[in-house]
């Protein structure tokens, strides 16, 4: 028994570290796309085409494994996808000629999308999935930070953003031996993936408004690298620090999203948050100078991973086994990959403050029917009478059920009667009567 608190322990640890490895392609986007561009030669659009190709592969595991990861067993498919994420961010770093870098940028996306997949499953499962997400957020946050602050430092060129992912793989690898590595019997397995998924209708709305809000999200940074070094005139080392500064700032809205929890439900951080990135968006796309670009930013990106914690809190209550978990973050994946070409359709065809406008109003449209599946999905009251427990729906599934009334007497009813029953006294003397009282009277 003592073992059992380690054990759980090192689980989400394993949970938070293949988390950072999946997001931290995605946070490093702007540098990649930017590399990519400067070191091969690239024009901005097929630079950023290659980054959604990328994500695109991310987003196509997260879609396959939604209902796989337990037949394939947590930890296999946690190694597989660590795996697949050095061979192929090391190709892409190890080599100079587009067609391998692009065919890496592939096996390397597959892979962070499969450690993703086992993430949030695994995180779905946990007591309190908003805590363990926020701790993924807060992780990967600080990873991408570093990394930001190290790599304008070490030289130019595409390798380097394509060897810090790898390297980020090799290092979470030794924590997936904390991971479950049995696999169910194939009928177990084939009963549970073919159960119906829960709350369809929420789900996809919430998958469908999630793709939108991220989209939106990326398009700006995707570009946000060509805003602060062509319009707001910022040098590489400077715009290193900005985003450096604003992942750190991301790092304290995690940190405040945890220790916020469920105090003001899931409603007022997603729509409220994602109506202050809008404006958040709004600003950076139309600085003209390093001071506005950088507010910008900082508080976009503190505002950001808060209501993407609450997002995914959401997606994992509704499905303890994970699935939407993983449908919703690959949606997510799915417009992380469609943002960097949105952003550069969109700022050439109507410049960066142009772009902005319509990726704010996009934002704000989208707020709508998230703000609306939060409150469907977790502001359900508890039944009245019911003990409010942590995490809330056990509590409200006990207080629901009613009792059989033949075992346990309804609260209020009227008692029965005491039915006499005469015994004979063995002295002879008269009869004497006890009251004895029915097992549910006394109940």
């Amino acid at each position: 028994m003592p073992s059992r608190r380690p054990r759980a322990l090192g689980a989400l640890v394993a949970l938070v570290a293949l988390f950072t490895a999946g997001y931290v392609a995605p946070y490093l986007l702007p540098t990649v796309v930017g590399r990519l561009s400067a070191g091969l030669g690239l024009g901005p659009s097929t630079a950023g085409l290659i980054g959604s190709i990328l994500l695109l592969g991310s987003a196509s595991a997260g879609f396959t494994l939604a209902a796989r990861v337990e037949r394939t067993g947590p930890r296999r498919a946690a190694r597989l996808g660590l795996a697949l994420m050095i061979l192929g961010y090391g190709t892409a770093a190890a080599t100079g000629l587009v067609p391998l870098v692009v065919a890496g940028a592939v096996v390397g996306g597959f892979g962070s999308g499969t450690a993703t997949a086992v993430a949030a499953a695994g995180i779905a499962g946990r007591p309190d999935p908003h805590r363990a997400s926020a701790l993924g957020l807060l992780s990967v946050s600080a990873t991408a930070g570093a990394l930001y602050l190290t790599l304008p430092h070490l030289g130019g060129g595409h390798a380097l953003p394509f060897a810090a992912i790898a390297a980020v793989a090799v290092v979470v690898a030794p924590s997936t031996r904390w991971l479950p590595d049995g696999t169910r019997s194939s009928a177990h397995a084939r009963t549970a993936d073919d159960a119906p998924l829960p709350h369809r209708g929420a789900g996809t709305v919430l998958a469908a408004a999630i793709l939108c809000w991220s989209m939106a999200q990326n398009a700006l940074w995707g570009v946000s690298g060509r805003i602060g070094l062509t319009q707001a005139g910022l040098s590489e080392v400077a715009l290193g620090m900005v985003f450096a500064v604003a992942l750190g700032a991301g790092l304290l809205g995690v940190i405040g999203a945890g220790a916020l929890g469920a105090r003001l439900g899931r409603a007022v951080p997603i729509g409220a948050g994602t109506a202050l990135i809008a404006g958040c968006v709004l600003l950076s796309s139309a600085a003209e100078g390093p001071v506005s670009f950088a507010t910008g930013e900082i508080a976009w990106n503190a505002v950001y991973p808060v209501v993407l914690s609450y997002l995914l809190g959401l997606a994992a209550s509704l499905d303890p086994r994970g699935r939407w978990a993983v449908l919703v973050g690959s949606a997510s994946s799915l417009g992380v990959a469609c943002g960097p070409v949105t952003g550069s359709v969109l700022s050439e065809a109507a410049g960066y403050p142009g772009m902005g406008a319509v990726l704010c109003a996009l934002l704000l449209l989208v707020a709508v029917p998230m703000t609306a599946v939060a409150r469907h999905a977790s502001g359900r009251p508890l039944v009245p009478g019911s003990v409010r427990r942590r995490g809330g729906a056990p509590a409200a599934v006990l207080a629901a059920t009613t009792p059989p009334s033949a075992l346990v007497p309804q609260i209020g009813a009227p008692e029965q009667e005491i039915t006499p029953i005469p015994v004979p006294a063995p002295d002879r003397r008269p009869k004497s009567t006890f009251h004895l009282a029915r097992p549910t009277d006394r109940a």
